[in-house]
């Protein structure tokens, strides 16, 4: 241990990926750094990978081993991916929480919701107000995003200034939320930025970002040509394109019904909290059922393809009451993010199939992204000029890829994927440790850890099937050859034609009067042998070995 001072960074989630955003700084002796956390998000699992799952939290491990060194936890702005795990986890981490009054509105509900006390959460002053945490004093700046009032964060350390990027993207005209402002950006940076810890997510676009006041115009004109029911679907928490939407049907003559619960309670945030001004009257599910097909729009939630939402809904069927026909329009206003372009092409496809119209951004334009584009970045890199670019954000492509930029620019760049400890306090950038982390996942109302075997023995069942054994072992522990055998995601028939469970009843009656007494009378060799013959006889039988479980009922003497 010495005495020296170093400043760190450590991703534990969104770096190598997109979501599960959170992050740490830390200032201080080595090993005794006083520590701050940026954001505290969560991710969305997909079939393939996490069967079941609800949420993916970030493994904060690491940090609730030192969370008497946690001065503050620090969260940029609304999205799920930034906020939505601070309910589930600051219980185990107890530091105060800073953010906007948007924001805060959000991070009291995760914790009410949570059955928490909400009092941590505190209202931090916009730039040039600060926050002192410790060693770091903190500004929110704002940026433009998809949501209204996101921050970056200016932290202020006594080895330099550091600037957390959090999403952002060049608007001078966002329709809700704060334009960029280059005049504040170039204050920032005329002190000198040591770090710059920067969104990756859309380093490979090349043309500059576009504007969400440039998305008005042409959404109008699609509608104003739409003959039947018309819906739309965007992120919920995206209330800017929500007013678009609403305010273009409204101005072609149509009545707006929200559906979904997380638009409801942007917009009802956004009121809250004297961002979202104007927006439309709109109607409740059950009073649209009243309004004529051609003279309603709705919007809904679901533009990723998630399952339970209004979209998915539509889709399959009907969604209170509501359901899509030929000739109808569905417009996905919204970007499909890397990993969900199955379930969406699976509602899109859904939807032809019922004769509805598709758009989306290809047949025009209709979505603008909220994160910055290649040359907004190096706009960004231009102005502020800072010694060290460390990408954040991003899967490990756009992480390297804007590691590269910044050296071809002649900053000193470095990946530091989750887990990577960065002493940013050196004459460079350099990894001086590694951390375990993995995932924790949200499993109904459980936690499960990503490596607890949990989610590998559900994608086992899903993969291979199961059959279940019981056997009865009688008082004087001998083996009753009768077994009973109920099958899972197996194929009752065999490829031969046979009754699959009974040829597996048949074989355990030829094959347990040859196991001896010392397996008969140890339970764990006894269902070994029982799982590995329905295993073996399943492969000749149905080509595949399943997963076996097998239930022993032992007797015991009166």
């Amino acid at each position: 241990m010495t005495d020296r001072n170093r400043l760190i960074y450590l991703p534990l989630g969104g770096a190598g990926e997109i979501g599960v955003n959170c992050y740490v700084y830390g200032y201080g002796p080595i090993d005794q750094e006083r520590l701050i956390v940026v954001d505290l998000g969560v991710g969305f699992p997909d079939m393939d990978g996490q069967p079941g799952v609800d949420l993916i939290l970030p493994d904060i491990a690491w940090l609730e081993a030192r969370r008497d060194r946690i001065e503050a936890i620090f969260i940029t702005h609304a999205h799920e991916d930034h906020v939505g795990a601070v309910g589930h986890l600051w219980s185990r981490l107890r530091a105060p929480v800073h953010c906007r009054a948007f924001t805060a509105i959000h991070a009291r509900r995760k914790l009410d919701d949570a059955g928490q006390s909400t009092e941590s959460v505190q209202v931090a002053p916009v730039w040039p107000g600060t926050v002192k945490a410790g060693p770091f004093t903190v500004q929110f700046a704002p940026v433009s995003h998809s949501i209204p009032e996101a921050s970056a964060l200016v932290i202020d350390t006594p080895a330099g200034r550091i600037v957390h990027s959090g999403d952002f993207k060049i608007d001078r005209a966002p329709i809700v939320g704060e334009a960029f402002d280059e005049d504040l950006w170039r204050q920032i940076g005329q002190d000198g930025v040591l770090a710059y810890i920067c969104d990756s997510t859309n380093v490979f676009t090349r043309h500059p970002g576009r504007s969400e006041s440039q998305l008005p115009e042409p959404i109008g004109e699609l509608i104003a040509g739409a003959k039947g029911l018309v819906v739309a679907t965007t992120f919920a928490s995206n209330i800017a394109r929500l007013k678009t939407l609403a305010d273009a049907g409204v101005a072609n003559g149509r009545s707006i019904c929200l559906m979904g619960r997380a638009m409801k309670r942007m917009v009802s945030a956004g009121e809250e909290a004297g961002v979202l001004r104007g927006f439309p009257r709109t109607l409740s599910p059950e009073d649209a059922l009243d309004v004529a097909r051609e003279n309603l729009m709705l919007i809904v939630t679901g533009s990723q393809g998630e399952r339970r939402a209004a979209s998915a809904s539509l889709g399959r069927g009907s969604y209170l009451g509501h359901e899509m026909k030929e000739g109808d329009m569905f417009l996905f206003s919204s970007k499909t993010i890397p990993g969900n372009e199955v379930p969406v092409s699976r509602i899109k496809n859904a939807l032809a199939e019922k004769g509805v119209d598709v758009i989306d951004d290809s047949h025009g334009f209709y979505h603008v992204s909220g994160h910055a584009n290649r040359p907004d970045l190096e706009a960004m890199h231009d102005i502020l000029r800072p010694k060290i670019l460390i990408p954040c954000h991003g899967e490990y492509r756009h992480l390297r890829e804007h590691a590269q930029l910044a050296l071809s620019k002649g900053m000193s760049g470095i990946v530091a994927a989750n887990g990577s400890m960065v002493e940013l306090s050196g004459n460079a950038p350099r990894i001086v440790e590694y951390i375990e982390v993995t995932k924790t996942y949200l499993d109904g109302t459980a936690f499960v850890g990503a490596l607890d075997g949990v989610i590998r023995d559900r994608m086992k069942l899903a993969l291979n099937g199961l059959v279940a054994v019981a056997v009865i072992v009688d008082e004087d522990d001998v083996l009753i050859e009768d077994s009973w055998v109920a099958l899972r995601g197996l194929p009752e028939v065999s490829g031969k034609g046979a009754d699959l469970a009974q040829t597996i009843e048949d074989e355990l009656a030829r094959a347990m009067p040859r196991f001896d007494a010392r397996t008969v009378n140890d339970d764990d060799r006894l269902e070994e042998a029982i799982r590995r013959s329905v295993r073996n006889l399943c492969l000749i039988e149905i080509g595949k070995k399943p997963e076996v479980t097998v239930l022993i009922q032992r007797l015991m003497a009166a």
